[in-house]
C-alpha cells in the first residue's frame, strides 16, 4: 500500500511539471505582462491548488481500503493451529489456550525480570551519590562488575544449589526438570537442604521454562549481591570485592534461598511441622534483602570504618555524599524497578493478584518515605533528603514479603513503620554499634527486611496463597488467627541472621587473611578511583580550598 502511495505522488508531480511547462500557460503569462486584470501568481496558486486536490482524491481509495483498524478481524479462529484450517477440534482449542496462557506468563516473567535488572542502575546511583566524589569511579565499577560476577557464579552452580530440587514450575508449564534435592531424614520427615541439578544450565535444564526462571532469579540474586557494595564503599579493595562476588552468588545466597524458595526445610515447616504454610516470603524481604543486609553488616564490621568517621572519643562524624540528586534519582529508579520485583514474583501474568501486589508496593513506599521525612523534620529541624530516600526504600523492602497477602491500609502501615525503623536503625548502627555504613544498607535491607517477614506473620489476611508450600488453605497471620505462621516467620528471621551473618563473617575474614579487604590508608585518603581503577570519575573536579580532609589518624581537619 505504501508503494501505491508513492506512485500516486510521483504521478501528481509529473502532472504539475507538465502543467507548468504547457504552451498555453506560457502564452497567457507572456501577453499578461503588465496587464492589470491578470495576476500571474494567482494562476500558479490555482495550479498548485489543483495539484493538492488531485493528491487527496488519488489517496481516497487508500484510506477507504485500510486493513483492520478495529482489530475485530485479527486473531480469529483462523489463527489457531489445526489439522483442518479454520475448524479446530476441542483438543486443539485446549492446546492453544494452554499454550497462550503459558506464553503470557513467560512474557510477564521476562519483562518484570528486565525491570529488576534495571534496578542495578538505581543501586549504582544511590551508592555513588551518597558517597564521596574521589571514590565515584570505584563505586560504579563495583556496581557493574557485581552484575557480571554474580551472573556467572549463579550460572555455574548457584542456580543449581537454589532451585535444583524445586520440582514443578507450574506457572511456566508444569516443567519438572529441576528434581534433585539433597534431603535429611529427621523425625520421620524429609527436609530439603540443597538443590543439585541445573549446573551450567545444561542437560535437562536446557529448557525454555528453566532458562526463563534463571533470568528472573539471577537478577534477584544480583540485588542481594550489590547491597554490601554500599556498606563497604570507599575503602574496599577491588580484588577482595571480586572474590566476594563469587562467594555470595555461588554459596551463601543460593543455600539460604533453597531453604525458602527451592523447596528446602524452612518452606517445609508447614507440611512437616504444622507451622502455617511454612516460611512465606513472597518476593524476598528475607531471601533477598535480609541476606544482603546481614552480609553487609558482617563485611562492614570486618573491614572497619572509614578514616575520619569517628572521633577519638567514639562519636561519629557525618561524611556527606557528593551528589544528592544522583542518589535521589537512584532511589526513584529502584522504586520503579520494584514494580517488576514484587508483581513479577507471581511468575504469572495471568494471576490477577498482580494489581493488588503492585498497588500495595506503591503505597508502602509512600508510607516509608513520609514517616522517615517527618521524623527527621521534627527531631532535627530539617527534612533530610537522604533519609527520605532511605525511607522510601525501607517501605519497599518491608512490603516485599507480605505484598501479596495484605490489604491497602496495612501496606501503608507496614511502610510507615519501616520508615521509622530505618531512621532509628541508622542512628543505632552508626552511633552505638560503631559500624560505618555509608548508605544505610544494613538498616534499609537487613532491619526492614526482617520487619517485612514479621509483618507477613502478623497481617496476612487469608485472601491469597491457597496451597502455598503444599499446605491447603490461604496464608493467614497471627492477627487473623494463625499463630503457627507467625512462629514460622520468627524462626526464619533467626535462621537468616545466624546462617548469613556467620557465613559472611567467615568469608570476609578468610579474604582478609589471604588478600586483605581494605586498601592502604594512603589510597583511602587519596581516593580509590586512580589507585584501584586507573581512572578518575570527575577529571575536571578540583578539591576546593578549605574543604575538610581526612588525616591518617582518622580525624577530620
Amino acid at each position: 500500500m505504501l508503494n501505491v502511495f508513492f506512485v500516486t505522488i510521483h504521478n501528481q508531480l509529473n502532472l504539475l511539471a507538465l502543467l507548468m511547462a504547457h504552451p498555453l500557460l506560457k502564452t497567457i503569462t507572456k501577453y499578461s505582462k503588465g496587464a492589470k486584470f491578470v495576476n500571474r501568481k494567482r494562476i500558479y496558486y490555482f495550479i498548485i491548488f489543483l495539484f493538492v486536490i488531485g493528491i487527496i482524491v488519488a489517496c481516497l481509495p487508500l484510506i477507504a481500503g485500510a486493513g483492520d483498524p478495529s482489530g475485530a478481524a485479527t486473531g480469529t479462529v483462523k489463527a489457531l493451529d489445526a489439522k483442518e484450517a479454520g475448524k479446530p477440534i476441542l483438543a486443539e482449542i485446549a492446546e492453544a489456550v494452554g499454550h497462550n496462557k503459558i506464553s503470557i506468563n513467560f512474557v510477564w516473567v521476562l519483562i518484570t525480570g528486565y525491570l529488576v535488572m534495571f534496578m542495578q542502575l538505581g543501586f549504582a546511583l544511590v551508592e555513588t551519590g551518597f558517597t564521596r566524589a574521589k571514590n565515584a569511579a570505584h563505586t560504579m565499577l563495583m556496581n557493574i562488575m557485581i552484575y557480571v560476577i554474580g551472573m556467572l557464579g549463579f550460572w555455574v552452580c548457584g542456580f543449581a544449589f537454589m532451585f535444583g530440587g524445586v520440582g514443578q514450575i507450574a506457572n511456566l508449564g508444569m516443567v519438572a526438570n529441576l528434581n534433585n534435592e539433597v534431603t535429611w531424614h529427621l523425625f520421620g520427615k524429609d527436609w530439603g537442604l540443597i538443590g543439585y541439578k541445573g549446573f551450567f544450565l545444561t542437560g535437562d535444564s536446557y529448557d525454555v521454562a528453566v532458562f526463563t526462571l534463571f533470568l528472573f532469579q539471577m537478577v534477584f540474586m544480583d540485588t542481594t549481591a550489590t547491597i554490601p557494595t554500599g556498606a563497604m564503599a570507599e575503602r574496599w579493595k577491588f580484588l577482595a570485592f571480586f572474590v566476594y562476588g563469587f562467594f555470595i552468588s555461588m554459596l551463601i545466597y543460593p543455600i539460604y534461598g533453597n531453604w525458602v524458595w527451592g523447596g528446602g526445610w524452612l518452606s517445609q515447616l508447614g507440611v512437616n511441622a504444622g507451622l502455617g504454610h511454612g516460611v512465606v516470603d513472597f518476593a524476598g524481604s528475607g531471601v533477598v534483602h535480609m541476606v544482603g543486609g546481614f552480609t553487609a553488616l558482617a563485611g562492614a564490621i570486618v573491614i572497619g570504618p572509614r578514616l575520619g568517621k569517628y572521633k577519638k572519643d567514639g562519636t561519629p562524624n557525618a561524611i556527606p555524599g557528593h551528589h544528592i540528586p544522583m542518589g535521589i534519582a537512584g532511589a526513584l529508579i529502584l522504586a520503579f524497578g520494584w514494580f517488576g520485583f514484587n508483581p513479577g514474583s507471581t511468575l504469572a501474568g495471568t494471576d490477577l493478584r498482580i494489581g493488588v501486589i503492585a498497588t500495595n508496593t506503591m503505597l508502602a513506599s509512600a508510607g516509608g518515605a513520609l514517616s522517615a521525612t517527618l521524623y527527621m523534620w521534627f527531631r532535627f529541624g530539617k527534612p533530610d533528603p537522604t533519609m527520605c530516600a532511605n525511607g522510601l526504600l525501607a517501605g519497599l523492602v518491608a512490603i516485599t514479603a507480605p505484598c501479596a497477602f495484605v490489604n491497602a491500609p496495612l501496606s501503608v502501615l507496614i511502610g510507615f513503620v519501616a520508615g521509622l525503623l530505618v531512621v532509628w536503625s541508622v542512628l543505632f548502627v552508626d552511633g552505638v554499634l560503631k559500624v560505618d555504613d555509608p548508605v544505610g544498607a544494613v538498616s534499609v535491607h537487613g532491619v526492614c527486611g526482617a520487619w517485612g517477614i514479621l509483618a507477613l506473620g502478623l497481617f496476612a489476611d487469608g485472601t491469597y496463597g491457597d496451597k502455598w508450600n503444599g499446605v491447603e488453605g490461604t496464608v493467614t497471620g497471627l492477627l487473623y488467627g494463625d499463630g503457627g505462621q507467625f512462629l514460622a516467620q520468627l524462626i526464619n528471621i533467626a535462621v537468616n541472621f545466624i546462617f548469613v551473618f556467620v557465613s559472611a563473617y567467615l568469608v570476609f575474614k578468610l579474604i582478609d587473611v589471604v588478600i586483605g579487604n581494605r586498601v592502604d590508608p594512603e589510597v583511602e585518603l587519596q581516593g580509590l578511583d586512580v589507585p584501584e581503577t586507573g581512572v578518575v570519575a570527575y577529571p575536571d573536579f578540583v578539591l576546593a580550598k578549605g574543604e575538610r580532609k581526612e588525616t591518617a589518624n582518622g580525624e577530620l581537619g
